[in-house]
């Protein structure tokens, strides 16, 4: 059984404690679905699976689905692989849709670094006091991991601080021209708060050499990573409308990874080859590829491995520009692929993401 993508929606992604500072995500969310199902006039689906990091805690997804206009009947689920949250999600509604357990489906996910709880170690704990950042690998207890991972792949692949900046500054320049063009209009629900329009609040078109140059490093002063080089923190939630009914995209191919956890950057580039491996496709094959750039090394391995591809690749920038809302950055993924498929007429779409922890997850979607 086929299985098809009708749709999708995203918000303006705001930086943290920006224009949805005090915005819950499940609101956030139930808008988004809402609007969703106004515009593919539906009245009800057979379940929502929604990812989530860094939420205020509970299932997140059903007291979400409970303030939407679908049936209480409707099931929903809350997922939790840190970045690669929202392309699992997409994933999960697949595979229930594709066995027959479900018809339709909407799957995303919404994040709010703004309302991110701190919490207590428990009593017996040798680590004192609060902490925010939870712990991806048994042997890593550092609040600065996944920052780590980044500097350890950056020195794996022996990348000089200068030869992120090209990406970065194309990436804010993609991102700045495709909103004057509104590219991505029909996938950006509008939103206003409290009388201000709400847009995509990190996007610098005036990112250069020397402001990249003058940053201040994150991790002591040999260190490469910095504000400019890795995604910030961000707030904002995406969804895509799922079903066995044919419709505009078909989704081809999904599969999940995992690796080692100090070189976390990794994920997108292994899910990326793990899955061009297991349906025989190649990289020739694939018209456009949206990757989750978190950090810049990520770009600098696409480029390593598939140098005669860049053209393909991020058509409208990446999350260096826009934001790394992590829960919902898969589905952003998707969107944006959707748009770049339907702007240079391809047919097949390959979207990939690096998680916390050593894991990642590659999604193929076609053009009908």
């Amino acid at each position: 059984m086929d299985v098809y993508i009708h749709g999708g929606l995203r918000s303006p992604i705001g930086v943290v404690h920006g224009q949805y500072k005090t915005l819950r995500p499940e609101v956030l969310g139930a808008c988004l679905i809402n609007e969703l199902l106004i515009r593919n006039t539906i009245t009800s689906v057979d379940g929502i699976f929604c990812g989530n990091a860094v939420g205020t805690g509970g299932n997140l997804g059903r007291l979400m689905g409970l303030m939407t206009n679908l049936p209480e009947s409707v099931p929903a689920v809350t997922v939790d692989m840190q970045c690669a949250s929202a392309l699992m999600s997409i994933e999960m509604a697949y595979t229930h849709i594709k066995t027959g357990v479900m018809c339709s489906a909407i799957a995303g996910g919404v994040e709010s670094s703004s309302l991110q709880p701190q919490r207590t170690y428990a009593d017996g704990d040798d680590r004192e006091g609060s902490y925010m950042v939870a712990q991806f690998s048994p042997h890593d207890q550092s609040p600065w991991t996944m920052l780590e991972g980044v500097e350890r792949t950056i020195a794996k692949y022996n990348i000089a601080k200068e030869a992120l900046y090209p990406f970065i500054i194309e990436s804010h320049q993609k991102a700045d021209a495709a909103r004057s063009n509104q590219i991505l209009s029909q996938y950006i629900m509008p939103l206003e708060i409290n009388g201000k329009i709400c847009r995509d609040e990190c996007i610098r078109p005036t990112m250069n050499k020397n402001l990249l140059g003058r940053m201040k490093p994150l991790l002591g002063p040999d260190s490469i990573t910095n504000a400019g080089n890795s995604c910030l923190t961000h707030d904002g939630g995406a969804f895509v409308y799922l079903s066995n009914r044919k419709g505009p995209f078909r989704i081809h191919s999904m599969l999940p990874w995992a690796g080692s956890p100090q070189y976390s950057p990794e994920g997108a580039l292994k899910s990326t080859k793990a899955i061009l491996e297991r349906t025989g496709l190649s990289m020739d094959d694939i018209d456009a590829v949206e990757w989750n750039e978190a950090f810049a090394i990520i770009d600098v391995l696409f480029q390593k491995v598939y140098p005669d591809h860049m053209g393909k690749y991020n058509y409208f920038g990446g999350a260096l520009a826009y934001g790394h809302p992590y829960g919902c950055s898969g589905a952003i993924l998707v969107l944006h692929c959707m748009a770049a498929l339907e702007q240079c007429n391809g047919r097949y779409g390959l979207c990939a993401i690096a998680g916390a922890g050593g894991t990642g997850t590659a999604l193929i979607i076609e053009r009908m």
